[in-house]
């Protein structure tokens, strides 16, 4: 027994999928654990746009449990419990609202459940009755005692375990004790836009956006831009996006004022444009298209799926990143250059590439268009459907 996905009709552009099974019609109810807007961090954001996704490709119903501090949590009409960390009762009415649902899908990330390394998500899975499919956004290559237990033991309560890229599979396999036949890849989704050709007026336009913190790696960009001097008045450099609030709660704006500094003492501050504005997701994706480069000078080399690497690629723009290995999984295709960590020279070369070498910008934008559809989110939604489908045809075994 298959399941099929069907394309039935056009939204916005791009296919709007249909998934049946013989057995079961259109997919049966799912539940969504995870952060989930108005919270801000790339798990939310993700959750809330598989969400949208599942609902677009046909599931019966669909319900957010959403895991909240006490006194946040998300208006979603989605929302239909909220899991606060440290709360048994909170625990036990999540637990009851995820048995009303034919399946589970859990974003995991080990900071945002309670317990010693989120080991609260298995407290919570003993009350749990329904299928469980757990996304991975974080596999850690030297986890702590405690990650590793919380990890395989969640690996072993699973039906299925999603990584995003097949670097982040091939290390969970390699270095946990976990049954292989469980883990898919499937790849981060993103938000499609119309495709927007580079501008060819003006300077080349270089773009790094995301929560601001240590570990960001935007130094090295500036240091350099400070060893192109040939290439002042044909260059600029914008870092997008507020300082993390964990970041900004314990040091306060002390980051970005020593990139502001740093960029003074190289005398390159006229080439850096700080960008501290909250923004929208269309206001992200017009920024995005804006830019002629997206850099991603990473510190981590521990990265096994980035959301920003895949929103600025699915953007159809080129990206010059540090050699984590998301990016030099997906830069492969011929749509970037990829640096080693923390090396000033050569981010100076990679960028002089793009900015004196049209032709290879241009060949690196042009192949980001086969790979966008493989990551909207309709796409990658109708994988989790499958995911799910294909978890009950086992059962009906």
């Amino acid at each position: 027994m298959t399941s099929t996905m069907v394309p039935v009709q056009k939204k916005n552009g791009h296919p709007h999928v249909v998934v049946s099974h013989p057995s079961f019609g259109k997919l049966p109810s799912v539940a969504v654990l995870s952060t989930f807007p108005p919270t801000q961090c790339g798990l939310a954001t993700f959750a809330a746009a598989l969400a949208g996704g599942l609902q677009e490709v046909g599931v019966a119903s669909l319900g957010v449990i959403d895991v909240a501090e006490s006194g946040a949590g998300s208006l979603d009409p989605r929302v239909v419990a909220r899991l606060t960390p440290h709360s048994v009762k909170a625990r036990i009415e999540a637990a009851r609202h995820i048995n009303t649902y034919d399946y589970l899908f859990i974003q995991h990330e080990f900071g945002i459940f309670g317990g010693t390394d989120g080991d609260e998500v298995l407290t919570l899975l003993e009350d749990v009755y329904v299928p469980v499919v757990v996304t991975l956004h974080t596999v850690p290559l030297s986890p702590s005692v405690g990650q590793r237990q919380v990890l395989e033991a969640l690996a072993q309560r699973a039906d299925v375990l999603i990584t995003m890229s097949n670097a982040a599979r091939e290390r969970f396999i390699n270095g946990y004790d976990i049954d292989a036949e469980k883990v898919v890849t499937i790849p981060h989704g993103a938000t499609v836009p119309p495709f927007v050709p580079i501008s060819p007026q003006g300077p080349v336009s270089l773009l790094t956006w995301g929560l601001l913190g240590p570990g960001k790696g935007v130094e090295w960009v500036i240091d350099a831009l400070a060893m192109t001097p040939e290439l002042r008045g044909k260059v600029t450099y914008t870092i997008a996006g507020q300082t993390h609030p964990k970041v900004l709660l314990r040091e306060g704006e002390k980051y970005r004022n020593m990139l502001k500094r740093r960029a003074e003492l190289l005398g390159v501050s006229e080439m850096v444009h700080f960008d501290d504005e909250y923004r929208s997701l269309p206001s992200l994706m017009e920024l995005i298209q804006q830019s002629h480069c997206v850099v991603l000078p990473y510190d981590s080399h521990d990265q096994v799926t980035s959301g920003v690497l895949v929103d600025a690629v699915v953007a159809g723009r080129p990206v010059i990143a540090t050699q984590f290995p998301h990016a030099e999984e997906l830069l492969s295709q011929g749509v970037g250059i990829t640096v080693p960590h923390r090396d000033s020279v050569a981010l100076a070369h990679a960028i002089r590439k793009v900015v004196t070498e049209p032709h290879t910008l241009a060949a690196m934008m042009n192949a980001t268009i086969p790979i966008a559809e493989e990551h909207s989110w309709v796409s990658v939604a109708s994988r989790y459907a499958s995911v799910a489908l294909e978890i009950s045809e086992k059962n009906l075994v």
